[in-house]
């Protein structure tokens, strides 16, 4: 799969490729994530390196050692000492559980972006407005955003940018005020930070939109602007009726899938990606998967049509 990276990133005929497809995603935008409770070891980097991929996203610590400076620093160190054998370019996600607008949760965030600093990270994933919608939540929305925007500050000053990802149901539940990327929006033109913007995952948007009868691009349109990191995955939708693959748990939603694998039209969502056309495009597919270089491949194609062998 490196011959398919090199010739969509140097050769000139896909220079000419990407000239005429101006708003599609390029390949050298494309990255991988390390799978949760994984350690990004260097085989496993240099696998993800060697497959095509110029990103790749690795889970952070737990809190508990993200507010510990000590272990903190121990652990960022062994981190940037793998990623050293490679030239990919590193995105961390947040611990899912970690909410700001408490002092617990902005103490986490704070050690959060400088792990990330120290580990040589450009971009942080949070799980923002990750609450039911209602008057109840009102007051728990601007205590959020108020400490997005103080952790901000600093995560300007060591040059790390915190991307606000929209959510989806993993089962069948009650909404939550993140499933609707305008929500998100909102969040980043108050907090007003250029640290800040918006992590659009696909597959968690073709969940919300199939519950509620909607297409996706209407549902995600909105927040494209401020599109600073894209996820994608695929999955059944909302799985109303119909016999479920054997291999799948019969009811998750929020399935994880290889590109293709799924209900998404990867080629009509394909030019909306290309909008923010310096985004990252990371694959966030869940174990069991396939290896790095044949995720790369499905990307490929699902984005672009069949892949082009020279």
């Amino acid at each position: 799969m490196r011959r398919l990276h090199t010739f969509f990133t140097e050769s000139a005929g896909a220079r000419r490729s990407f000239e005429a497809m101006e708003r599609t995603p390029s390949i050298a935008r494309l990255g991988l994530s390390v799978p949760y409770e994984w350690w990004p070891s260097v085989p496993i980097l240099k696998e993800i390196e060697a497959a095509g991929f110029g990103w790749v996203q690795i889970p952070s610590p737990p809190a508990s050692v993200l507010t510990t400076p000590r272990e903190a620093g121990r652990h960022a160190g062994a981190l940037a000492g793998a990623l050293e054998t490679t030239t990919l370019r590193r995105v961390i996600h947040a611990p899912s559980s970690v909410r700001a607008g408490s002092r617990d949760g902005d103490h986490v965030l704070e050690g959060l972006v400088a792990y990330a600093a120290d580990v040589g990270a450009e971009q942080i994933v949070y799980h923002a407005a990750s609450i039911p919608d209602g008057r109840a939540s009102e007051a728990a929305i601007l205590a959020e955003t108020h400490s997005l925007a103080l952790v901000a500050r600093r995560a300007e000053a060591l040059g790390v940018m915190i991307a606000l990802e929209n959510l989806g149901p993993v089962f069948p539940g009650p909404e939550l005020l993140s499933f609707t990327p305008l929500v998100l929006r909102t969040m980043v033109n108050r907090i007003g930070s250029p640290a800040v913007g918006i992590c659009l995952d696909i597959g968690h948007a073709n969940v919300v939109a199939a519950n509620r009868h909607a297409d996706i691009q209407e549902l995600i349109r909105p927040a494209l602007d401020h599109v600073v990191l894209f996820h994608l995955h695929d999955n059944l939708g909302a799985r109303r009726g119909g016999t479920p693959p054997p291999e799948l748990d019969p009811l998750r939603l929020d399935l994880h899938l290889p590109p293709g694998r799924g209900t998404i039209d990867w080629r009509r969502l394909a030019p909306l990606l290309g909008l923010s056309s310096h985004a990252p495009v990371l694959l966030e597919v869940h174990p069991p998967r396939p290896s790095p270089a044949a995720l790369n491949e499905a990307a490929v194609e699902a984005l672009f049509g069949k892949p082009v062998a020279v």
